[in-house]
């Protein structure tokens, strides 16, 4: 068995581990997959600019998001179906994060309900995440359902109108033709996840979906649910009865324009998540790295800045935090290590984060996350300008 030394290695496991439909559907991205790898290559293209001497015997990672102090800067953030990559995974990878101290925000589409989930991981920071959906009376139940389950924060994702076209997923039997029997044909020949998963971890309904959906939900349900139900015509005017149902801190994910940033400002929403849904939307769009620096230009004094998008090591979370976000949302990588170790797996991951994330402190010189700005960077995009600590 290859040691796991890194998110790679998770990667790698994952990939061992699962069907080919779903490791496809997690490690894919939309049309031609190019900025799912710009998000990745443009964070790696950021280079640190090393320091010596600078006593940071002492380091503190911890930060403050939402009135929530967090020992690391990072929040798992939602990703959908996670349930089917480890038996009630959601719950799994809940309780890897509360073993940390931090934030699991759980899908709309997540294979657990939110009842579930808190009865799973009692303590811990829940987020919830909401997408734009037609039906403004479910959403207001499930936002009603959240609240009941002591959620803390709501995303609400609005880079979904209608799902993304992801060619890996025809390919692979998440969709098209044939994609049931391919589904099956493929959990044979992987007989760890089969029984772990496949007949211990049912239900595979979409739990915080079931009042629509019935008791017998699945995946032909979900992606067929996905198109039919999020809502194209919605716009900034349309969201005054969110801030009426949801009193605490609302974020808004999947922000990449300056002017949209300034819109979710005026609104009054909390926080912002710079976000390109992991590649996974309109391909052909700008990396998080490229994308966040005029945000933070624009509305960085007016709300928390929040990143995801290509974060595979510590380093990637410095440095977002470099250009200006003051937290990360993981996904792919709390993913890949449920699928590979479940709940210690993520807990695990997170581990290796910290620990990576100290040695790119230690090195550029910051002993707290407060320090970390522009001044760590040895180079930077175009469009960047550090106002704080720049040299």
């Amino acid at each position: 068995m290859t040691a796991i030394a890194s998110v790679e290695d998770f990667w790698t496991a994952a990939r061992r581990r699962l069907p080919r439909f779903l490791f496809d559907y997690a490690d894919g991205g939309a049309f031609t997959e190019e900025t799912l790898h710009r998000n990745v290559a443009d964070l790696r293209g950021l280079a640190l600019r090393q320091r010596v001497l600078h006593d940071v015997a002492t380091l503190d990672l911890g930060t403050t998001l939402f009135g929530r102090h967090l020992p690391l800067p990072v929040v798992l953030g939602p990703v959908g179906i996670a349930g089917m990559y480890r038996r009630r995974g959601e719950v799994q990878a809940a309780r890897g994060a509360h073993r940390h101290g931090l934030p699991f925000a759980l899908s709309t589409v997540g294979i657990c309900a939110m009842d579930e989930l808190r009865r799973g991981a009692p303590t811990g920071p829940l987020w919830f995440q909401l997408y734009v959906i037609r039906d403004r009376g479910f959403m207001r139940e499930l936002i009603a359902r959240a609240k009941q389950a002591g959620t803390e924060a709501l995303v609400f994702t609005v880079d979904m109108p209608i799902p993304g076209i992801r060619y890996r997923d025809a390919h692979s039997g998440m969709s098209g033709p044939g994609a049931a029997v391919r589904r099956i044909a493929q959990a044979i020949g992987k007989p760890g996840w089969a029984v772990d998963v496949g007949l211990r971890g049912r239900p595979h309904q979409l739990g915080n979906l079931e009042p629509v959906l019935g008791r017998d939900s699945g995946l032909n349900d979900y992606m067929g649910w996905l198109g039919a139900n999020f809502d194209p015509g919605i716009r900034w005017s349309d969201l005054d009865w969110l801030r009426a149902e949801w009193d605490g801190p609302l974020i808004i994910k999947g922000i990449l324009d300056p002017e949209d940033a300034r819109a979710a400002a005026d609104y009054g929403a909390d926080g912002i998540v710079v976000s390109n849904h992991g590649g996974r939307q309109l391909d052909g769009v700008l990396s998080t790295v490229a994308a966040l620096p005029p945000i933070v230009a624009a509305v960085g004094d007016r709300l928390t800045v929040l990143a995801d998008g290509g974060v595979r090591i510590g380093l990637d979370v410095v440095r977002l935090l470099a250009l200006g976000a003051k937290g990360v949302l993981l996904g792919r990588a709390w993913l890949y290590a449920l699928a590979a170790g479940g709940e210690a797996g993520v807990a695990r991951m997170l581990d290796m984060l910290a620990s990576e994330m100290k040695v790119a402190m230690t090195l550029t010189g910051v002993n707290a996350i407060a320090a970390i700005d522009g001044a760590i960077l040895a180079n930077a995009p175009a469009n960047f300008s550090n106002v704080k600590g720049s040299s």
